[in-house]
C-alpha cells in the first residue's frame, strides 16, 4: 500500500516538476534567447550584409543570400523553437516516467544504462551524417533561387529567343540536384526511425520481464503501472531522440547565418574624432596621390598610380576604351572600393580618414543605371523630407520633368514600382538629375549619366548642369564626347593609367593623342 502511494506520488511529482521546469525554460527562451539572442543574430545579419562591402556581392550568389534570409531565418525563428519546445517536454517526461518505473521495478536500473548507452551512439551515428546532408541540401539550394530570379527578371528576352524550355529544363535540373541531397537524409531518418523503436521495444520488454520475474514481490497495480509507462515511454523516447537529432541538424541554420553576421563590414560609419567641418568641402578640389585600387585582394590593379589635380569648379571629362578604369575612379571617390596605395583628398582632407557618412553625403553621384525605390516620387527626390515642395518642381523643371509629373494623377504622390519600373529609362535617368539638383553638393560625378538619353534631351540636361552647376567640380565620365569639348580638361585613361590630361582643344590639335583618336571615331574630327 505505501509503495503503491509513493509511486502515485513520485509520478505526480514527477510531472509537477517536468511540467514547472518546461514553463521556466519555455518562459526563459521566450524572454531570453527569442528577445535577445536571435534578435541580436538578425539584427547583426542584416547590418553586417546592409554594411559588407562591394567585392562581396561581387563575389555571393543573389541565391545565396535570399536562401540564408529565407529558409535559413525561418528555421531559426520557426522550426528551432519548435524543436526545443518538443524536445523538453520529452525530455521531462521521459525522466519522470523513468523514475516511476525504477521504483516500481528497481532491476529495470540494471538494463536502463546499457540502453541508454546504446541510445547514444545510434544518435551520434545519425547526427553526423544527418548534419552533412543538411548542409549539402542547404547549398543545393541557393541555385534554385538564384535561376529562378534570373529567369523572372529576364522573362521577356527568354521568350523573345524562344529558350523558355531551355529554362524550364535548367530549373528541374537544380531541383533534382537538390533533391538527390534531401533524398538520403529522409533515408537516413527511416534508418533511426527502425533502430530506434527496436530499442524502445527492449525497453517494454525488460519493464515487463523484471515485473514478472518480481511478481511475488509486486502488487497487480504497480506492475500495470510499470508496464502501461513502459508502453507509453517508447514512443517518446523516440521522440525526443529524434527532437534531439533534428534540433541538431537545423543548427546548421544558425551556422549559416552566424557566418554572414561576423563579415568584415566597409570602414566605420562615422570617425567621431576625424569629422571633416560642416561646410566640407568649400572649394571642391580633388587630387589623386599615386592611387591604386584592386577591387578585391588576389586581383591585378585597375588603377595603377593616378597622379593628377582637379582645381576648385573644373569641368573634368574622362574618357578611356572599355575597361580603361573611369567607373573604378568614381568607385574610388566614394570608397565602394578602398585604395591598395596612395591617397585621394578633397580640399586637404584624406577621405580614407573620415567616415563613410561624412564623406558621401557630401558628393553627388548621377549613376550610369539609375535606380530608384518603391514609393512616391516625393519620397525618391528626397527621402529625408528635407525641402519644401516648391523646390522639388523647381528642380524638376531643371530635369525637364516637370511637365511630365504635372500630368500624372497624383503628381509627386504617384507610386513608384519596384526599380522604378513603370517609368521610363530616360525619366528615372531625369529623376536622378532632379534629386542630384536638391542636394547642391560642391562636387558632382556623373558616369555615363545620359548613355540611356536622346540626343535632344542630353543636350538639354547638359545645359542645366553648366547652369545649375557652375561653381561645383564636375567629373564626368563621358558617353558622347560631343558634350565634354567645351569642358575644362579632359583626362584620357588607358590600362589604369592616365595617359593624357589637358584642355580639349589642344588634345585635338595633337593628331598622335588618344584623344584625338577618340574623337575622329566619333566623327567629330
Amino acid at each position: 500500500m505505501h509503495k503503491k502511494k509513493f509511486v502515485f506520488l513520485t509520478h505526480t511529482y514527477c510531472n509537477s516538476v517536468s511540467t514547472g521546469i518546461f514553463v521556466f525554460l519555455a518562459v526563459l527562451i521566450k524572454a531570453v534567447g527569442a528577445r535577445d539572442a536571435s534578435k541580436i543574430l538578425h539584427q547583426n545579419f542584416l547590418i553586417n550584409i546592409m554594411k559588407s562591402p562591394m567585392k562581396f556581392f561581387d563575389t555571393t550568389p543573389l541565391g545565396r543570400l535570399v536562401n540564408r534570409f529565407a529558409k535559413d531565418v525561418d528555421i531559426i525563428d520557426i522550426t528551432i523553437p519548435a524543436t526545443v519546445h518538443m524536445w523538453l517536454h520529452c525530455l521531462l517526461h521521459v525522466i519522470s516516467t523513468v523514475l516511476v518505473i525504477s521504483i516500481s521495478t528497481p532491476y529495470f536500473l540494471l538494463i536502463i544504462v546499457p540502453l541508454l548507452i546504446l541510445y547514444y551512439f545510434i544518435q551520434r551515428f545519425y547526427v553526423a551524417t544527418s548534419r552533412q546532408l543538411k548542409r549539402l541540401e542547404s547549398i543545393s539550394r541557393s541555385p534554385i533561387y538564384s535561376h529562378f530570379g534570373e529567369t523572372i527578371t529576364g522573362a521577356s528576352t527568354i521568350r523573345a529567343f524562344g529558350q523558355q524550355q531551355r529554362f524550364i529544363s535548367e530549373s528541374e535540373n537544380k531541383v533534382d540536384e537538390n533533391q538527390v541531397s534531401y533524398y538520403p537524409s529522409i533515408t537516413s531518418n527511416r534508418w533511426l526511425a527502425i533502430r530506434l523503436e527496436f530499442l524502445g521495444n527492449l525497453i517494454v520488454f525488460f519493464a515487463s520481464l523484471f515485473a514478472v520475474l518480481g511478481r511475488d514481490n509486486l502488487s497487480p497495480g504497480i506492475v500495470g503501472l510499470s508496464i502501461s509507462y513502459a508502453l507509453n515511454v517508447t514512443q517518446t523516447l523516440n521522440w525526443m531522440v529524434r527532437m534531439t537529432c533534428e534540433l541538431e541538424t537545423n543548427i546548421v541554420a544558425v551556422e549559416r547565418v552566424k557566418e554572414y553576421a561576423d563579415t568584415p563590414t566597409e570602414a566605420e560609419w562615422i570617425v567621431e574624432n576625424n569629422r571633416p567641418p560642416k561646410d566640407w568641402p568649400t572649394s571642391g578640389v580633388v587630387e589623386f596621390s599615386d592611387y591604386k585600387v584592386r577591387y578585391r585582394e588576389g586581383l591585378d590593379l585597375v588603377l595603377k598610380g593616378i597622379n593628377c589635380k582637379v582645381k576648385s569648379g573644373e569641368k573634368i571629362g574622362i574618357v578611356g576604351r572599355t575597361g580603361a578604369g573611369k567607373s573604378s575612379l568614381t568607385l574610388a571617390l566614394f570608397r565602394i572600393i578602398e585604395s591598395a596605395e596612395g591617397s585621394i583628398s578633397i580640399d586637404g582632407i584624406n577621405i580614407a580618414e573620415i567616415g563613410l557618412h561624412d564623406l558621401r553625403s557630401k558628393l553627388t553621384i548621377i549613376p550610369q543605371d539609375p535606380v530608384l525605390f518603391s514609393g512616391s516620387l516625393r519620397m525618391n527626390l528626397d527621402p529625408f523630407e528635407e525641402v519644401t515642395d516648391d523646390a522639388l518642381w523647381q528642380a524638376l523643371d531643371h530635369a525637364h520633368l516637370k511637365t511630365f509629373v504635372n500630368s500624372l494623377p497624383t503628381k509627386l504622390d504617384h507610386e513608384c514600382s519596384e526599380g522604378g519600373e513603370n517609368l521610363s529609362v530616360g525619366q528615372r535617368q531625369l529623376l536622378c538629375l532632379a534629386r542630384a539638383l536638391l542636394r547642391k553638393s560642391k562636387i558632382l560625378i556623373l558616369d555615363e549619366a545620359t548613355a540611356a538619353i536622346d540626343l535632344e534631351t542630353d543636350d538639354l540636361i547638359q545645359a542645366t548642369i553648366r547652369t545649375e552647376f557652375e561653381d561645383c567640380t564636375v567629373l564626368t565620365i563621358a558617353h558622347r564626347l560631343n558634350t565634354i569639348l567645351d569642358y575644362t580638361r579632359i583626362m584620357v585613361l588607358d590600362a589604369g593609367c592616365v595617359k593624357e590630361f589637358d584642355n580639349p582643344q589642344e588634345l585635338l590639335k595633337d593628331e598622335s593623342s588618344l584623344f584625338y583618336s577618340m574623337a575622329k571615331s566619333a566623327g567629330l574630327v
